[in-house]
């Protein structure tokens, strides 16, 4: 773990998550392999499984920051850092959304990096956690997708 001005490098990905003089608390760290996208385009042979390391760390009760890379659904490699902001709670979920950057879309900026704001809900229980986010389709350069993250954290 390294500080530096602001930011949390965790395994080489920096974590917009902290102040540099921050204390870092592990239980605060969730880790995922991915994300599970059910796409609305079921016809166009759409990778559905997205396998890869993503980090993210709740910073209060509404903030978190993310970071990580997967294989995307067009069977590309994708990163990406972004913010959650989860001002809402209905019962024991919280809503809200994610922004950020991704890249690695073959059809989307050249596989370039581009901003994204998408709605998301956040579901957490001891160990375990729960994503799910609104993907909205970009004409046929992104497809939309309700998307599943599993999060799993090592303490409470």
């Amino acid at each position: 773990m390294k500080h530096l001005a602001g930011l949390v490098c965790v395994g080489g990905v920096a974590l917009l998550c902290a102040p540099a003089h921050a204390e870092f608390d592990a239980s605060r760290l969730w880790l995922n392999a991915g994300f599970y996208s059910a796409h609305f385009d079921t016809n166009k042979g759409l990778r559905n499984a997205n396998p890869g390391l993503g980090f993210e760390y709740r910073m209060n009760d509404d903030w978190s920051a993310t970071a990580g890379r997967f294989i995307n659904s067009d069977n590309a490699h994708s990163s990406y850092v972004g913010a959650y902001y989860q001002p809402w709670q209905l019962g024991p979920v919280k809503l809200g959304v994610v922004g950020g950057a991704f890249n690695g879309y073959p059809k989307a900026f050249n596989s370039g990096w581009f901003p994204a704001v998408i709605p998301t809900a956040s579901m957490e229980s001891g160990h375990w956690g729960l994503n799910v986010a609104l993907v909205p389709p970009l004409k046929d350069r992104l497809y939309g997708a309700v998307s599943f993250q599993l999060k799993f954290r090592f303490q409470d």
